[in-house]
């Protein structure tokens, strides 16, 4: 590699240079395959060689024939659906009333202090423990599932829309009032463009707690959905069965955090980061 009389590398050769430095940024991501890799292999072997019974925890291969059965029969796909459709239920509503909520409490003093005070109670109590007064509530179908789904994502939401508007820049709202913006200009593009790091932050939490609620949801009187095979698989012992729907709640944990990460990349493009 040589230097033209500038000093200066050549586009020839700027462009020769550059696949290795993006192979070289590539390596992080590749490396963070290796622990989990080696933690398959090793629950291979210890399969293969007796340590892990099968009647304790299936080995990989039979799993993998287990999802790859599951999912020709269509019980997997049947179970997947119902699930994804409770939690896009329980999501909305709970997405509803903590953005509403969180906007009310943000914005105005009164709110604050109608609003946040009771929240904060609700939120302390353990609502994994609300499950036996839902079901009296809404019997045992689908509500008390869609409920508890909605009420793991109302806080977090709540929390994080609360906090980004409270936490806006005072020098920023400074500015804008020097700068002659109506009230409702600085809300549009002061106050609300600054909270939105903070909702997103909230939303990942809250899409998190939403399949934590729904495992737990499907597993107490459910005749559909993943939480049903499970408990199916756990009466005949196939824990084969047991991983292929744990593996498909944290796929499903997973894809959803990865949406919400692509959004917030878009959305926050005016950052440069």
């Amino acid at each position: 590699m040589s230097l033209s009389a500038t000093g200066v590398l050549s586009p020839a050769e700027t462009e020769a240079g550059a696949p290795p430095q993006r192979r070289r940024r590539r390596l992080p991501g590749l490396r963070r395959w290796i622990s989990p890799l080696a933690l398959i292999a090793l629950w291979q072997v210890a399969s293969a060689t007796g340590v892990l019974p099968p009647d304790k925890l299936s080995s990989p291969w039979t799993v993998l024939q287990a999802g790859i059965e599951t999912a020709r029969t269509g019980e997997l796909g049947d179970a997947f659906a119902v699930s994804v459709g409770r939690v896009a239920v329980g999501f909305v509503l709970g997405a509803a009333v903590a953005l509403t909520l969180g906007v009310v409490a943000g914005l105005s003093r009164w709110g604050d202090v109608l609003i946040d005070p009771p929240v904060q109670m609700l939120r302390t109590l353990p609502f994994l423990g609300l499950i036996p007064l839902f079901i009296l509530w809404f019997g045992i179908g689908e509500q008390p599932k869609i409920m508890l789904v909605a009420l793991g994502v109302a806080f977090p939401l709540y929390l994080n829309v609360h906090s980004g508007i409270r936490g806006t820049d005072p020098q920023l709202l400074e500015a804008a009032t020097a700068l002659g913006y109506t009230r409702w200009e600085r809300l549009a593009h002061v106050v609300l463009p600054s909270a939105v790091p903070q909702t997103l932050v909230g939303l990942r939490q809250s899409l998190g707690i939403a399949w934590l609620a729904l495992i737990v949801g499907e597993t107490v009187n459910a005749d559909a959905g993943l939480g049903y095979l499970i408990n199916n698989a756990r009466e005949f012992l196939r824990t084969d069965v047991i991983v292929v729907g744990l593996v498909v709640y944290a796929a499903l944990g997973l894809a959803t955090d990865a949406l919400v990460r692509l959004i917030e990349r878009r959305a926050l493009r005016w950052r440069g980061n």
